[in-house]
């Protein structure tokens, strides 16, 4: 999603057809990060990722192109996946989202790179994310968040970023055999995957909307919080623009959030 970072990799441009023509190298870095971090999810991430993963089809051989990916995932949810610049605005974000389509980086990191890179590649794009759109709920929970993002204003949209990123990009599952992790933004680093899980430094909590609003956030290391849902579903419950309207005046009203009628230093600070 939108980030503040400087952009170091140039888009690749699909063709007339959609197609995007990656090299060898770039596939032999798809390949290996495919390869470790297939390993690193098992046990770790939620079934509902797992099933998506194998109903796409996503293997280690080759960069999935965009085009086959949304041929798949529009017979399943009615999303698509559309290759974007890495780094693009809240209002083309919150827009695609709304129309179902989830904007996926088309450029690949460079070896140098794979443990960790500021701008979100196809990798973290499409084997973080893509798996879960096969989840009705889970896609239909995306598409409202676009939906709210196109109404909120600038500053209600920061805050709906924080949701967006404690759910979509660093959420974890409540499950009868522990917790499972369903957030791209884990699934797709292979750090991480492991720290979100079994390391004693972070804080993991029932999931609380006011909690997440008031929870800040940094894109550039490991998490400091992560919340917990029981059900997808519970995400869906939330992502209406009356709820979270509600939950914004009243942490406004206990002080918790800026006022978002009140020009802030950081109003513009984006996610």
């Amino acid at each position: 999603m939108p980030m503040s970072a400087e952009f170091n990799y140039v888009a690749k441009q699909p063709d007339a057809e959609g197609y995007i023509a990656y090299t060898d190298s770039e596939h032999l870095v798809w390949k290996t990060l495919y390869d470790r971090q297939i390993k690193a999810i098992q046990k770790r991430a939620c079934d509902e990722y797992i099933n998506g993963l194998e109903m796409l089809n996503i293997s280690s051989e080759l960069i999935p192109q965009c085009k086959t990916l949304s041929d798949r995932l529009k017979q399943l949810t009615g999303w698509s996946v559309v290759p974007v610049e890495a780094l693009i605005s809240f209002e083309k974000f919150f827009e695609l989202l709304s129309n179902k389509c989830f904007p996926a980086a088309s450029f690949i990191r460079v070896p140098e790179e794979l443990d960790y890179l500021k701008e979100p590649d196809i990798f973290h794009e499409i084997f973080g994310h893509c798996p879960m759109l096969t989840n009705q709920a889970f896609a239909d929970f995306t598409q409202s968040i676009g939906c709210m993002g196109k109404q909120f204003s600038q500053t209600e949209r920061v805050l709906l970023a924080r949701l967006y990123w404690f759910t979509v990009e660093f959420g974890l599952l409540n499950t009868t055999e522990g917790l499972r992790i369903y957030g791209g933004g884990i699934l797709s680093s292979i750090g991480e995957t492991q720290y979100a899980l079994e390391s004693d430094q972070p804080k993991r909590q029932p999931f609380d909307l006011l909690t997440v609003l008031r929870t800040p956030y940094r894109y550039d290391e490991m998490q400091l919080n992560y919340f917990v849902i029981n059900d997808f579903y519970d995400l869906y419950a939330l992502a209406n623009a009356a709820t979270l309207k509600k939950a914004f005046n009243e942490a406004i009203e206990l002080g918790l959030l800026p006022n978002p009628h009140k020009k802030q230093n950081d109003e513009t600070r984006s996610c």
